[in-house]
């Protein structure tokens, strides 16, 4: 079963994946720089789906049971 965060991508290299039209903000810094940086700004989110999927996995994996939400609040008299 393929998780909502697996994706199976071919490898591609950066370089073929940026558009050549992205403007002339390229030619003051290199396109390493750019992928760093948005590999830094998104690296947070990454690791929380990371984590999100094995809290799932392991959860599934597990002999514990579940119940519906109202059930809880009614015992919890909310």
């Amino acid at each position: 079963m393929q998780r909502y965060g697996a994706h199976k991508h071919p490898r591609t290299p950066v370089h073929d994946t940026i558009s050549p039209n992205v403007g002339a903000h390229w030619e003051r810094r290199s396109r390493s720089f750019y992928v760093r940086e948005a590999i830094q700004l998104h690296l947070g989110d990454l690791e929380e789906r990371y984590w999100e999927d094995q809290v799932i996995q392991e959860w599934e994996n597990s002999d514990q049971s579940t119940r519906p939400a109202v059930e809880l609040w009614s015992e919890l008299g909310l």
